[in-house]
């Protein structure tokens, strides 16, 4: 499994945006999103990370992988979005 944290990731549409953009790559996928976390998990076989990543930042955001254990550092305030209900 993938962990990303992300944090312009702000309501049901940006779920429902990274949801089927990792479904578009890989529709077998397990996506688990918590929103109020700004997590997103995503358990896939044969697919690595940095594909992962670029696939979320293809849908407008901006994802920082967690490694197990671990909380990425703060980035200061998440970019200001267009195209999105909430940006």
């Amino acid at each position: 499994m993938i962990t990303f944290e992300v944090n312009d990731m702000t309501c049901g549409h940006c779920v429902s945006s990274i949801t089927r953009a990792v479904k578009a790559l890989d529709p077998a996928a397990k996506v688990q999103i918590d929103l109020a976390a700004h997590r997103v998990e995503i358990e896939s076989s044969g697919i690595p990370a940095a594909q992962w990543n670029d696939v979320i930042k293809g849908a407008g955001y901006t994802p920082v992988t967690i490694q197990a254990g671990t909380r990425p550092a703060m980035t200061g305030a998440a970019p200001v979005r267009s195209g999105c209900c909430c940006g």
